[in-house]
């Protein structure tokens, strides 16, 4: 099996890596796609959350795999924080039906990967109670009626509050939400045109919210995996199932929304296999501490 941090990286498997990088950034600022989900699915969050509660152990041993991912995540976020409104803009229903494809097509995997360490009726019970309380939660959001906020700089680092818990919580996307209070367009526009200030409070509040919970998730996976994994698995699907389009203008866009699901099933199911990826990225925490004694 590889490890994130064998030296043997070739070039198809940090191309992988990179491109996994771009769809999770991609996915961070996409309205109703959860950046933490991608990186669950693409198997990058446990070696993430350990970087982000660990750093003196987690560089040394992950810095191969985290230096393309980080390069392809920079300019997945900022590049599609300048496409958003014009990709959205054209069709956000195909768009979506894309990313819905992404997540489909490994959720099989994510599903074997939670049980690596055997179910239990409590692994199935946390995965069904975080599949209703999530789904309940954006279902709320997104039929909701929310007031509209004039954003200001308290605003702006609430904004980062909620892109932090997207991180440690996936499933959670930052995004719907601050649609709906009408923060989403002047927050991607701020970060398109590098404004500094408003980028500025924006890490402050995501950088906080990681700091404070990191280590806490963290923990909860080393000491509580099956529950925790299968709780990932029920935020996933809720989270998938919430973004669904129920609407089609035409038959063209339903036909086009197929293609770009089938397309993204294809695309996760090509980034599953590429190298070993998933093996790598989601190998049990026992076994680097293993290998690091």
């Amino acid at each position: 099996m590889n490890r994130p941090d064998d030296a043997r990286l070739t070039p198809a498997r940090i191309a992988v890596l990179f491109l996994s990088g771009v769809l999770i950034g991609g996915g961070a600022i996409l309205p109703g796609i959860s950046g933490g989900v991608l990186a669950v699915i693409f198997g990058f969050y446990r070696p993430m959350m350990e970087l982000l509660a660990h750093p003196v152990r987690a560089i040394p041993k992950y810095w191969k795999m985290f230096v393309p991912v980080g390069i392809g995540w920079v300019i997945g976020f900022f590049g599609f924080a300048k496409l958003i409104e014009l990709i959205f803009g054209a069709n956000e229903t195909v768009g979506t039906w894309l990313f819905i494809g992404l997540i489909l097509g490994t959720v099989p995997q994510l599903h074997k990967e939670a049980g690596e360490q055997g179910r239990t009726a409590s692994c199935f019970w946390a995965m069904g109670i975080a599949f209703a309380a999530v789904f309940g939660i954006l279902l709320f959001v997104r039929i909701g009626t929310l007031p509209k906020v004039v954003p200001s700089p308290g605003w702006f680092i609430f904004c980062g509050v909620l892109w932090g818990l997207s991180l440690v919580v996936p499933g959670m996307s930052s995004s719907s939400p601050l649609m709906a209070l009408g923060l989403l367009v002047p927050l991607t526009t701020a970060i398109a045109e590098f404004d500094i200030p408003v980028i500025g409070l924006w890490l402050l509040g995501l950088v906080g919210t990681v700091v404070i919970l990191a280590r806490i998730v963290n923990s909860l996976f080393e000491r509580r995996y099956g529950i925790m994994y299968h709780i990932v698995v029920g935020v996933t699907i809720a989270s998938t199932l919430i973004i669904i389009p129920l609407s089609y203008p035409d038959a063209k866009t339903a036909l086009l929304s197929a293609l770009c699901c089938a397309a993204g099933v294809a695309i996760a199911y090509g980034l599953s296999r590429l190298e070993g990826l998933k093996d790598a990225g989601n190998a049990p925490q026992e076994e680097a501490e293993e290998k690091e004694r």
